[in-house]
């Protein structure tokens, strides 16, 4: 998992970490001696320059970061996420000094504090604000093919484990087989699930779910949606009137990872249109890249709650920030 990217970024490190420029460590009447004696600049520093640590400079940076622009890019590293680097990277490192043998570990730690500050986004899981309400109504977005019924079947397999009772709501009332594919998972889990036919108004399906889970002291509801492309402009509307009949207490976008830079996007777009409380990575496991997960979330500042690693219920993770940064960065 994220080979490709931990490659880079470790190309990264090592050449940015070559760029320091010595500092030599002078007196001021060494200085005054040397100006107009003829001696090169070579040889003053062999005779008086003993070198005293080293420093980056803004060209370093800049210099570095055009480099390597290209191949951060093929990680998936969206371009103002090398940008947003490029800026941080000046005000951790340049002026201050860095001996050769730390340049390093300086340069890493520099990486990790900024990739750390992008992902790092706090929330509040499923698990916690279904203590506090009940409903908790979940809605899931997102494209077709994304993984979207099968991480809803994931999250209501995780809540039935803690002990949490779940009710499924089949609102996506346009491709056909969805409610059809929604049952198959509710059949497996043993959680009803509340669907009209097809060509019906999704926003009364979830409407009716939460009535039936007021009804029968459900705590959560998870309410699928049709898969839609964010450029068409009648399923986004259809999405909005969802999210204004129901008000779901969260918005959850899931977003294929290999979908490459797209995922920025899909991201900022559904974020813009309907807003989205947090997202789900699929298809993790297979995922060399990773530079994806980092750029969804500086495109939209909220938290990758989960990622996908697998077909199975339980190939499902909790996405921890500090972990992935050090498995990013692992020497």
């Amino acid at each position: 998992m994220f080979g490709f990217l931990k490659k880079k970024l470790k190309k990264s490190v090592d050449a940015l970490a070559e760029r320091t420029q010595p500092v030599h460590a002078e007196s001021a009447a060494q200085q005054k001696e040397e100006a107009g004696s003829g001696v090169t600049e070579e040889r003053r520093k062999g005779l008086f320059g003993k070198i005293k640590h080293k420093e980056f400079s803004e060209k370093d940076i800049d210099e570095f970061l055009s480099s390597v622009e290209i191949e951060l890019m093929q990680a998936n590293l969206a371009l103002e996420v090398i940008d947003y680097l490029r800026e941080g990277l000046k005000k951790e490192l340049v002026g201050k000094p860095v001996s050769r043998k730390e340049s390093k570990a300086v340069v890493r730690k520099a990486f990790g504090k900024l990739i750390l500050s992008i992902v790092d986004i706090k929330y509040r899981s499923i698990d916690e604000l279904a203590e506090e309400k009940k409903p908790l109504t979940v809605l899931f977005l997102g494209f077709n093919g994304s993984g979207k019924t099968t991480t809803i079947a994931k999250i209501a397999d995780r809540l039935q484990k803690s002990g949490k009772s779940v009710v499924f709501a089949a609102a996506d009332t346009f491709r056909a087989a969805s409610i059809e594919q929604l049952e198959v998972h509710g059949k497996r889990l043993g959680i009803r699930v509340i669907k009209h036919r097809y060509g019906a108004d999704p926003a009364a399906v979830v409407f009716d779910a939460r009535k039936h889970a007021q009804s029968k002291g459900i705590d959560v509801v998870l309410a699928d949606s049709a898969g839609r492309m964010h450029t068409n402009a009648n399923l986004m509307d259809e999405l909005k009137k969802i999210v204004r009949v129901n008000s779901p207490d969260l918005k959850i976008l899931v977003v294929d990872s290999l979908t490459g830079n797209d995922v920025v996007s899909q991201a900022r777009s559904f974020s813009e249109e309907v807003g989205i409380d947090g997202l789900v990575l699929t298809k993790m496991d297979v995922n060399e890249k990773g530079g994806s997960l980092i750029s969804a979330c500086h495109a939209t500042g909220k938290p990758v709650m989960f990622m996908g690693t697998g077909q199975e219920y339980s190939d499902l993770e909790p996405f921890e920030p500090q972990k992935f940064v050090e498995i990013l960065l692992k020497e």
